[in-house]
């Protein structure tokens, strides 16, 4: 398999706990990967190390064809490099226009001077009406952002994030607080999504992940405790120990 990012032997410590302790991790270019575990497994430090908003004390992040180091890279330079990530609350510009969102996403030239002056072709207007239609919203390109439900604010963020055409989606508990129609077409946009690009997403909702039918990486520690389909980890004596058996 090709790897697009490789993580190996990451450790962080914060005030002397070990919030990651020697994790490694790979994902190929075009794979969906849910990782679930405990609370305090680490999830979270481990998006904010790939995203750089966390410095590991020791390990490598290797990122792309080239294995480019992240290590050194601030967070800016990281999402410009194809790493795109969504929290868990929707950050959407409630007063804009769902098609104003998403024109205000999509991968142009952000110096200053470009934005002043900038205006959507209709190149940008036909690539945000694709968009719409992948994330199920192109019957609500004229309304506020504001006026969506919880979930289409959220359909609409991964929108946001796929304007960007990241090689990398990292998603953080994307179901939590939708109703069940809405969690079915969330799984649908990550899982078309991932055809084309790495999606990882973090999750505590089993049937959801279920749903994502693909690899599952248990975090337990800050490392990894079990790696494999969700019939193959939910078996493991160990999982169900510090996790499911709670």
């Amino acid at each position: 398999m090709n790897t697009l990012l490789e993580v190996s032997g990451v450790s962080v410590t914060f005030d002397g706990f070990r919030a990651i302790n020697n994790l490694s991790f790979q994902i190929g270019p075009a794979e969906l990967r849910a990782i679930i575990g405990p609370n305090g497994a680490g999830k979270t430090t481990f998006m904010d190390i790939i995203t750089g908003k966390t410095k590991p004390d020791e390990g490598r992040i290797l990122w792309g064809d080239k294995g480019i180091s992240l290590l050194g890279l601030n967070e800016a330079r990281i999402a410009r490099e194809g790493i795109g990530r969504k929290f868990q609350k929707p950050t959407v510009f409630e007063d804009q226009t769902v098609q104003e969102n998403l024109l205000m996403a999509l991968k142009n030239d952000r110096r200053a001077f470009a934005v002043m002056f900038w205006k959507p072709t209709t190149v940008d207007l036909g690539k945000v009406e694709t968009l719409a239609g992948e994330i199920g919203l192109a019957d609500q390109l004229p309304r506020k952002a504001g006026e969506l439900s919880h979930g289409q604010k959220q359909w609409l963020e991964i929108g946001m994030l796929l304007a960007q055409e990241p090689r990398l989606l990292l998603v953080d508990e994307p179901a939590a607080g939708m109703t069940p129609s809405e969690r079915e077409h969330t799984t649908d946009i990550l899982v078309e999504a991932a055809r084309t690009r790495a999606v990882v997403v973090v999750e505590h909702d089993m049937e959801f992940i279920r749903r994502l039918n693909c690899k599952v990486t248990v975090l337990h520690e800050g490392a990894v405790l079990a790696e494999g389909s969700l019939d193959h980890v939910t078996a493991n004596q160990q999982v169900i120990d510090v996790y499911l058996g709670r």
